[in-house]
């Protein structure tokens, strides 16, 4: 990438990016096009060449950018010594929408690349593909096993609320309802009735103890 395309201003910067995104989101590496995105963006093919290469440079580009953009906000975001699994599902959600408040197709294209099955753009983001994975394993390590009920697997419970986080997600996206604070805001309300369902289980469970 041509590193003066920090220079262009930042009104540009984000169009040719969320241009990007949103292609490559929607379509796939395979059968998105710098037609498609030179569209979105409302530039020449010609400055997307300029400052990528190619498809594949542009991908590259994204790719390394919302891995380091999600993890700036994640760190900034998440307290370090929250351990409520809950609790902290809900900040990393909300960092997450701080960054689709700038790059509303960034956690879209984040998903679509874990699935993404073109050798070359999977060579392309292999070196930076374990560093986003590595954050996320470093915050569910942190998640208070104890503070569950017997029988609950957190590492589960995680995965569970995750896979429907990206289903809601996927949903706004088809219906084109997409508002980060809203998606926020129901995302919130599955991880709330979830903790409800686990702790009230755990309250019948001691109540069924002190009985006995």
């Amino acid at each position: 990438m041509n590193s003066k395309f920090f220079d262009l201003k930042k009104e540009k910067q984000d169009r040719m990016i969320n241009a990007a995104l949103k292609v490559f989101a929607l379509q796939g590496y395979r059968h998105a096009s710098t037609d498609d995105i030179v569209r979105e963006a409302a530039i020449s093919k010609g400055l997307l060449f300029h400052y990528f290469g190619s498809k594949l440079g542009v991908y590259q580009f994204i790719y390394d950018y919302s891995v380091r953009y999600m993890n700036l906000e994640l760190r900034s975001t998440v307290d370090p010594a929250e351990r409520e699994l809950f609790a902290l599902m809900k900040q990393i959600e909300l960092a997450k929408m701080h960054a689709l408040r700038g790059y509303p197709y960034m956690q879209q294209f984040l998903n679509r690349a874990m699935s993404e099955d073109v050798s070359e753009a999977l060579l392309a983001v292999e070196e930076k593909k374990g560093i986003l994975e590595q954050t996320y394993e470093t915050l569910g390590a942190r998640i208070d096993q104890s503070s569950l009920p017997a029988g609950v697997d957190g590492e589960k419970l995680w995965k569970m609320l995750d896979l429907t986080i990206k289903g809601l997600m996927t949903e706004r996206f088809q219906n084109a309802s997409f508002q980060p604070e809203m998606l926020y805001e129901e995302i919130c309300s599955y991880i709330d009735m979830v903790r409800q369902l686990v702790y009230r289980d755990k309250s019948a469970l001691t109540d069924k103890a002190e009985e006995a």
